[in-house]
C-alpha cells in the first residue's frame, strides 16, 4: 500500500524520525510462526496449496510475494517486541494482521503478526503477562480465537458494533461501539478503560494495535472520530504504557480514508504522540 512508503517519507522530512531510527525486518521463522498457527495450514500457505474458499476468504490472489510478505511483517513484529524491551517501544509500519486466525487466513491477513510476536517473547521467557488492547475499528476475531484459552496473554478489542466481522470472536475483553461514536464519547470510554484494565492485568509487555480505521473519513469503518480525536487516543494509550514502565509494540493496522494523506497525517501522528514520550 501506498501509506507504507509515505509514511517513513514524512516522519523524515519533518524530523519526527530520523532515517537510522527505521530498521528492515527479518521474515518470522516457520518455528515462530507455527506456535501460533496450525502447521498443516502454513505448510500449504508457504506452498499456495489453499482451496479457492480459503483463498476467497482471504481477499487477495494467493502468491509467493504475498506469503513472503506476511511473514516479513510477522518479523517485524518479532524484532520490534525486542527492541521495546530495550528501548521501551517500537512501531511495525505495517503490522495489525488480527484477522488471522489458527487454521485460516481472512480480510486481507494471513498470519497474525502481533499473536506471533507475544507467543514469541512468551516461549523466551522475556514476558510473563501480557495484553494485546486491539482499537482498530474491526474487532480482533484471529487474535481472540488463537489465545481463548491461554491465561498468560489477555486480549481486549475495542471496535464498531456493526463494523466487520459481523460473526465476532469472544475476546478476553471487548467493547463494542454504535455507529458514529464521535471523539468525546471514545475518549471517554478508552481513559476509563485503560487504567483498570492494566491495573487488573498488571502486564509486563503490551501490544497495541492501533489502526486509524476508527475516523470518520474512514470508507471500511462506521464510527466518526476526528483526527485530532484518534491523535488523543494514541495519546492516552502511549502515556499510560510510558508511565508505568510497561513496552509497547504498536502495529498499524487499518487506515482507508479516501484521501491518502488523511491516513498517513493520522498514522504520523502515532509516531509523534511517541516522539514526545519516548525518543
Amino acid at each position: 500500500m501506498e501509506k507504507y512508503e509515505l509514511l517513513p517519507q514524512q516522519l523524515i522530512l519533518e524530523g519526527t524520525c530520523k532515517r537510522e531510527d527505521f530498521f528492515e525486518p527479518k521474515p518470522a521463522s516457520i518455528e515462530q510462526v507455527i506456535r501460533v498457527h496450525d502447521p498443516l495450514y502454513v505448510k500449504q500457505l508457504s506452498k499456495l496449496n489453499l482451496n479457492k474458499s480459503e483463498v476467497r476468504k482471504i481477499g487477495f490472489p494467493l502468491s509467493k510475494a504475498l506469503v513472503q510478505r506476511e511473514f516479513t511483517i510477522a518479523g517485524g513484529t518479532v524484532m520490534g517486541a525486542e527492541k521495546a524491551l530495550k528501548s521501551g517501544i517500537a512501531m511495525n509500519i505495517a503490522g495489525g494482521t488480527h484477522h488471522a486466525f489458527r487454521a485460516h487466513g481472512e480480510a486481507f491477513c494471513l498470519l497474525n503478526d502481533q499473536a506471533i510476536a507475544a507467543q514469541y517473547l512468551l516461549d523466551k521467557g522475556k514476558a510473563k503477562k501480557i495484553l494485546i488492547l486491539d482499537l482498530d475499528v474491526h474487532q480482533g476475531n484471529g487474535t481472540a480465537e488463537i489465545f481463548k484459552s491461554n491465561d498468560f496473554i489477555f486480549t481486549c478489542s475495542v471496535h464498531g458494533a456493526k463494523n466487520y466481522p459481523f460473526k465476532k470472536e469472544e475476546s478476553d475483553l471487548d467493547l463494542a461501539l454504535e455507529d458514529q461514536t464521535k471523539d468525546e464519547a471514545y475518549l471517554e470510554k478508552i481513559q476509563l478503560l485503560l487504567p483498570d484494565l492494566i491495573d487488573k492485568i498488571k502486564p509486563d509487555f503490551i501490544f497495541y494495535l492501533c489502526g486509524v480505521d476508527i475516523l470518520g473519513t474512514d470508507k471500511l469503518g462506521r464510527l466518526d472520530l476526528s483526527l485530532e480525536g484518534c491523535k488523543n487516543r494514541d495519546r492516552l494509550v502511549l502515556q499510560q504504557c510510558h508511565r508505568q514502565g510497561i513496552p509497547v509494540q504498536c502495529s498499524m493496522g487499518g487506515g482507508y480514508s479516501k484521501d491518502i494523506n488523511v491516513i498517513v497525517e493520522a498514522h504520523a501522528n502515532t509516531y509523534r504522540e511517541a516522539a514526545k514520550l519516548y525518543f
